[in-house]
């Protein structure tokens, strides 16, 4: 299997209100437009993130390439829409930390091997509002912790589980399906 990064390194990119705290409740509407719905390109797909999200219309020209972004509780609730997990990793969006998700998006982002880390109550966490915009973080995969660098605070997350891993490391549920179905005909017919 191939080895991805588990230490991820980034700027924080906060999605949250004018008092600094993350929005809940964003849908995949707000991520990705249902009119943009027939684009398939992925290289497409990064201009209409957040779109549909009062005051993040511009998010796209925002954000940076490895960039991690803190929001806030139930995010990604409502459709299926593969293209609200596929616009962040067309704009090089490193991982995804939430008090929660919806349940379909992050079993897509899971089976994309988009990082997804989520804490019930993150915004409760001693230091989590030392969080901002701009700030240098790490992700410990491995560990399932978040570290802003630049303000000395660390906290612990949901684990990241033993198949979450393998499918981020195999780049995702396809990925990681044809070297499962690999190594079982290696067995058979080895």
């Amino acid at each position: 299997m191939q080895s991805r990064p588990t230490l991820l390194k980034g700027r924080v990119y906060l999605v949250a209100d004018k008092s600094g705290r993350p929005i809940d409740n964003i849908d995949t509407d707000m991520i990705f437009h249902n009119a943009h719905l027939a684009i398939t390109d992925l290289n497409e797909m990064g201009p209409h993130a957040f779109g549909n999200l009062q005051g993040f219309e511009d998010f796209s020209k925002k954000v940076k390439v490895g960039d991690i972004l803190l929001l806030g509780k139930n995010f990604g609730a409502g459709s299926s829409r593969q293209q609200a997990v596929d616009c962040f990793i067309a704009l090089g969006v490193q991982a995804l930390v939430a008090e929660s998700f919806g349940a379909i998006y992050k079993r897509n982002a899971i089976n994309s091997g988009l990082p997804i880390l989520a804490h019930e109550g993150f915004a409760g966490v001693p230091g989590a509002f030392n969080f901002a915009s701009g700030d240098q973080v790490e992700i410990n995969l491995e560990k399932s912790t978040i570290s802003n660098l630049t303000r000395a605070v660390k906290i612990h997350l949901d684990p990241f589980g033993k198949v979450q891993m393998d499918i981020y490391n195999a780049g995702g549920l396809y990925s990681y399906g044809k070297m499962v179905h690999s190594q079982r005909e290696g067995t058979i017919l080895g």
